[in-house]
This record gives C-alpha cells, sequence and structure tokens, in this order.
C-alpha cells in the first residue's frame, strides 16, 4: 500500500509503515529527522500522486483551542489553516485521517470521528487528538497505562517547543500501522 504522512518531519507514522511493508513516505516543508523516504515540500503538490491511504497532522499553530486568546488578532491565519484541512480532508485519496489536537476544526469544519489518548496506546500521558476519519476505522486502544501526566502540556518555552508538542507518539503510530495498513506479505 502507498502511505502518504502528511506534515510530519519526524518520521514516527512513516516508519510504523514501513515497518510493517508499506511503501510510506513523509511529507512536510521540513526535512525529515529520521532516514527515510521523504518529500521535502508541500503536500498539495503530491496529493494527487496515487496514494492509498493518507495521515494527515495539519499545523494546529492557528487551529487549537489551547490558542484561542490570540484567535481574535490571527483570523486570517486562522482560515488559512481552516482552508489548508479542507483541502486534506478532500484529497482524492480513498482512506484518510486528519490527526488534530482539540480545535475549531470541530466547530468550523466538522466533528472529530474520535478523540484518543496517549494513555491508551502505552504512554502514560494526556494529550487529547481528534482524529476525522474517510473509509478507516476508529482506533482500538492496545496498552491502557496508568499515568495521566500532562507532560505535554506542562513543557517549558522553547525555540523548539512546538516541534516537541508536535511529535505523535510511538504507541499511536503502531496502532495506526498495525489498524490501518493491514501487513503486506
Amino acid at each position: 500500500m502507498r502511505v502518504l504522512v502528511a506534515c510530519e518531519y519526524s518520521g514516527i507514522v512513516r516508519d510504523a509503515f514501513r515497518a510493517i511493508g508499506h511503501d510510506a513516505w513523509s511529507c512536510d516543508l521540513l526535512p525529515t529527522e529520521r532516514p527515510g523516504p521523504h518529500i521535502q515540500g508541500d503536500v498539495l503538490e503530491v496529493i494527487g500522486d496515487g496514494w492509498d491511504l493518507m495521515i494527515a497532522h495539519p499545523p494546529c499553530t492557528h487551529l487549537a483551542v489551547s490558542g484561542a486568546r490570540w484567535f481574535k488578532d490571527k483570523q486570517k491565519e486562522q482560515q488559512a489553516a481552516l482552508d489548508f484541512v479542507a483541502l486534506l480532508m478532500d484529497a482524492p485519496i480513498p482512506r484518510l485521517a486528519i490527526e488534530n489536537p482539540i480545535s475549531v476544526i470541530s466547530s468550523r469544519i466538522r466533528k472529530p470521528d474520535q478523540i484518543i489518548q496517549p494513555w491508551q496506546f502505552g504512554h502514560g500521558e494526556t494529550k487529547a487528538t481528534c482524529l476525522w476519519l474517510k473509509d478507516l476505522p476508529k482506533l482500538v486502544p492496545t496498552n491502557i497505562v496508568d499515568g495521566r501526566e500532562a507532560r505535554i502540556h506542562k513543557m517549558p518555552p522553547s525555540k523548539d517547543r512546538w516541534k516537541e508538542r508536535s511529535r505523535t507518539y510511538e504507541g499511536i503510530a503502531k496502532a495506526m500501522a498495525e489498524q490501518w495498513g493491514k501487513p503486506c506479505n
């Protein structure tokens, strides 16, 4: 299966799919952090290249409700972010998932199909993550663990805080690959 992981510089989701035999590529404006198939550029330029599945992580800077206090000053940026999400949702790809934290996508485009937490997939942390799905089943928790640390929320300010906050947890990436991309023979 050809898998496009949009707006992913980390390679975490891409590598989970590659580990079970898929032709998975990440795509981001940033270079990848892990060696592997990566398209550095605008995902909209490759979105129609015959992918079977896309998992997209659009930037949440102007979407996440955690930044609601700045919304009034960033209406144009927020509309541009919502327009980008709508383009991803309308991609000519048979199966897709859009991943984002609790955000205005829910009120401005549509409600998510599912909200997951890292602690449902082996990480003792909280970080509500919404999934908007097209022709994909909801993720089934794989490893419910104790601990409800809000580590991501408590991160101190730094120049790379946004990058650290946007990484997909390995357990969630593995569940996506195993449940949405049955192993290739």
